[in-house]
């Protein structure tokens, strides 16, 4: 599977800071010291429906994390995946009357366009639950064979007692996790399970639905989690740097990857830092799916909003805060967009080199892309009462707000 172009990112004077940024699993912020390549891995989408907001506040969050990261002098490896085959996209389908694997691919195309246009950086690796099937069915065997999984009735289950460390990384109570697995895609009440939390691994074929050869497994397709754990071992290895997602990941998705994992290797930890986006809400309740409570990037885009505002829209809140997305939140941003671009079409103005270290000091603390927002209005509110005499620096503040922020002006 192909991901989308790479938009051109500006070299910037001076290097970047290293990044301090909040971990789930410490409940605390943690700095990141990657080696000379950087590695994370952000969970993709079910392409079952458009992107929506909250999809591409998560994508932005981790698309800042790539930018300090690539302002640092690093080479960064990031890795996606695409669940493009799981429960909802095949009742989608179904629903609608629409072949899944059609389905998927037209979404999938979408949310790449989607991409593009915020200028998103892509990941080295953007890889196919469906291509991933040859490499996690030896990972389930594994699991199997060493007594971290059990079968029942055909399907495979993962042993959440096999892991010493299950739990660490949302520090949840095990009443909290049955609730969150009953809503999130788990099965806590299937009798003759050894644990009500033990996720699936493998699901043995069911009539009417796409299976593949599971090897001693028999027919079936992949659990949720063992996908994104086989793609990052396979492309990332343990301990990459950055786990990344939407704050409703953190259980069970990231959580059982990380116990599938580490009873596969032995080692601790699958993450160095659990990194958790907030949440985008729209009517007073999280845009999702299933409510049908969304605002759509294509559409957005379709009725003519320069996306260089929608990215804005998305950088004016802090990317763990939980916010309501509302027509106020983006005529701000539009208006926001234009009065940087005035500023930077004139041929001279105050000094940007202190701003520049300014968005970079704002980013590096924990990702506070509002702070660097309000920098770049002070700039171009002096520019506006003031101007100055510096030839270069509109020039610098365009390419720093391209590099830093994602934002072409």
């Amino acid at each position: 599977m192909h991901a989308w172009p790479a938009s051109e990112v500006p070299a910037l004077p001076g290097k970047g800071r290293d990044l301090r940024i909040h971990d789930t699993a410490t409940d605390g912020l943690v700095t990141l010291d990657p080696g000379p390549v950087a590695r994370i891995y952000v969970c993709g989408i079910t392409p079952y429906d458009a992107t929506h907001m909250g999809h591409a506040a998560t994508y932005n969050a981790f698309d800042l994390v790539q930018r300090v990261w690539l302002d640092t002098k690093r080479q960064v490896h990031y890795v996606q995946n695409v669940t493009d085959v799981d429960d909802p996209l095949l009742e989608r389908a179904n629903r609608d009357g629409h072949d899944w694997t059609e389905l998927a691919e037209r979404e999938t195309a979408l949310f790449r366009e989607d991409m593009t246009a915020l200028r998103m950086l892509p990941p080295r690796h953007y890889i196919g639950a469906v291509e991933a099937i040859p490499g996690i069915v030896p990972l389930v065997e594994r699991l199997r064979d060493a007594g971290a999984a059990y079968e029942l009735e055909g399907d495979v289950y993962f042993s959440v007692e096999s892991d010493p460390h299950f739990g660490e990384v949302s520090r949840l109570d095990a009443e909290a996790m049955r609730l969150l697995s009953a809503e999130r895609g788990g099965d806590p009440e299937r009798p003759g399970k050894k644990n009500p939390l033990d996720p699936m691994l493998w699901m043995a074929a069911r009539e009417g639905e796409p299976s593949w050869d599971g090897g001693s497994l028999g027919r079936g397709r992949p659990g949720w989690h063992i996908e994104c754990v086989a793609i990052a071992l396979d492309h990332l290895g343990m301990g990459f740097d950055v786990q990344g997602g939407g704050s409703d990941l953190a259980f069970p998705h990231h959580e059982m990857g990380a116990s599938h994992a580490q009873a596969l290797t032995g080692e601790h930890p699958f993450a160095k830092a659990y990194v958790h986006a907030g949440m985008v809400a729209l009517d007073g309740a999280k845009m999702s799916k299933s409510k049908g409570n969304l605002v759509f990037v294509s559409k957005l885009r379709r009725d003519g909003v320069d996306p260089a505002a929608i990215r804005l829209a998305l950088l004016s809140h802090h990317y763990r805060a939980d916010w309501e997305w509302t027509d106020t939140v983006l005529q701000e941003a539009v208006e926001r967009v234009g009065r940087w671009r005035a500023a930077v079409s004139r041929p001279d103005g105050p000094s940007a080199d202190a701003l520049v270290e300014e968005i970079r000091a704002a980013l590096a603390d924990d990702l506070d892309a509002p702070s660097a927002l309000a920098a770049v209005d002070r700039w171009a509110a002096l520019q506006q009462a003031e101007g100055g005499t510096d030839e270069g620096a509109p020039g610098l503040v365009s390419r720093a707000v391209d590099a830093l922020l994602g934002v072409a002006l």
